[in-house]
């Protein structure tokens, strides 16, 4: 199974990307699995699993972190923003 990832704001200023394709491992099912996943690849990925204020959306809707991850999905990370 494969998915698009994309990172936004300044989670995408802390990794060393702002998109990826990623296939996914067994057991990555969720996109809670996919974060803590993605955060375990290492040091400079790390904001991504301990963010704790982190948002995500599936296909352009947000989601809640239980939401399930099909083959083709599009899973988007961000922080929360503000405006004025």
């Amino acid at each position: 199974m494969a998915v698009k990832v994309l990172y936004f704001a300044a989670l995408r200023d802390a990794l060393p990307l702002a998109a990826e394709e990623v296939a996914l491992p067994a057991g990555v099912e969720t996109v809670a699995a996919l974060r803590a996943w993605l955060g375990s690849r290492g040091e400079e990925w790390a904001p991504l699993a301990t963010w704790k204020t982190l948002r995500c959306a599936r296909n352009q809707a947000l989601c809640s972190w239980d939401e399930p991850v099909h083959d083709g999905d599009e899973v988007a990370f961000f922080p929360p923003v503000t405006g004025g």
